[in-house]
Parts: C-alpha cells; structure tokens; sequence
C-alpha cells in the first residue's frame, strides 16, 4: 500500500477528539474521502500531507512513517512523494503558468516532468505563458493539477478539488485526477462533500459529523 492510515485521530485546543477510519490506498487506485463541512475531512487530508501532526496514530506513505521525519526531512520528502491539489489554486500570480510549474522540481529537489509536455496531456498547452490571472477557474485548477503532478508523486491529495466548479469541469478535473494518476501509478486521494464526484470515484469512505 502506498498510503497507510492506523489508529489515526486528532484534535483541536477546546475540542473534543476526531478519529478517522484506517485506509489503505494501492498504486494506481483512488479513493474518495466524504464529509460535511466542519466534519473534519480536510484535517485528515492534511493529517496524510504531514501538515498537521497527529494526536495518536501513524500515517504511512511509500512505507515511510512520517511521526519518523524531521520537519527538514518531512518537507523534502512531501515535495518528491506527495502532489496537493486544493479547492482554490495556490499559484502565485506574478509568474506565468510555466513558471509556476517549474517552482515544483525547484522546491522538491528532483528532475520533475517536462512542463509543456504535461500542459499538454492537460489540454492547457495554449496557456503555457499567460499570466495566473487571465486563467478561468477551470484552467487554474488544470494547472494546479499539472502543478502538483510534476514530480511524479507517489501519492495525490485533491482538497475539495470540484466544489467550485460547474458540472462539465467537475467531471474533466475529476477524470484529469484518476487518468494522471493510472498514468504515474500513484494513489489518488480526493477529499471533498461534492456528491457528484460518486459518480465518477465509486470506492468511497465516509467521514463522521464531529
């Protein structure tokens, strides 16, 4: 398994505990994390980023515990092994759409995909050197996508990656996720309370209302 989960919870100063289900998620699988608003699914998607640091409980990714790591060696190591695929596109606006994909390799310290080529593959090829700012929604999170797979991660965590899209872009960026994904061979991990994105990532988990 490329991502392993045990025992895994976590809380927040004044709150009670959240505890999540144990997952286990191969190479090339994908795995849908359900919950409502407040539920605490993007905590457990940043417990499986190493951003957050558990109360008990271990996660595992390519066999590395990360309660194991540095925080040095966690933030190497989350920038060779792991692609991170928000709701809003973090990409930084002064730079062109290759530029921003070119930063990966730089801060993940590895050689990374050809930027123009993996552009392409995402239909975005003709955005390569327009400005963040002229990007729809659904080209940014193409290229946030693009961004996050540069280095080949082994492991792929899309935060609520859908929820403001409209259906037709939903369903690309859903499938862009699950294609790219086969292709690397990388666990998919999609975090989100869209309930169209069932129809299209059928093996699911369901978070529990805190």
């Amino acid at each position: 398994m490329l991502v392993k989960t045990q025992n895994l919870s976590f809380s927040y100063p004044g709150a009670g505990d959240i505890r999540y289900p144990d997952l286990g998620v191969g190479a090339g699988e994908s795995l849908l994390i359900l919950g409502q608003s407040g539920s605490g699914k993007t905590t457990f998607l940043n417990l499986l980023a190493g951003l957050l640091t558990p109360k008990t409980g271990e996660v595992q990714i390519d066999g590395q515990n990360l309660n194991d790591l540095s925080n040095q060696k966690l933030d190497q190591f989350r920038g060779a092994k792991i692609g991170l695929v928000f709701q809003k596109p973090h990409l930084l606006a002064p730079l062109s759409v290759l530029d921003n994909l070119k930063l990966a390799p730089f801060f993940g310290k590895t050689e990374g995909q050809d930027p123009l080529e993996l552009l392409k593959e995402l239909q975005i090829q003709a955005k390569a050197n327009s400005p963040i700012q002229s990007l729809s929604e659904g080209e940014a999170q193409r290229v946030s996508i693009a961004r996050a797979l540069m280095n080949k991660p082994k492991v792929i965590l899309a935060d609520e990656p859908t929820s403001s899209l409209d259906d037709e872009n939903a369903e690309i960026v859903t499938r862009l996720l699950q294609q790219q994904a086969k292709k690397i061979n990388a666990a998919l991990i999609v975090v989100t309370h869209d309930q169209r994105v069932k129809n299209l990532i059928p093996n699911f988990v369901q978070v529990p209302q805190s």
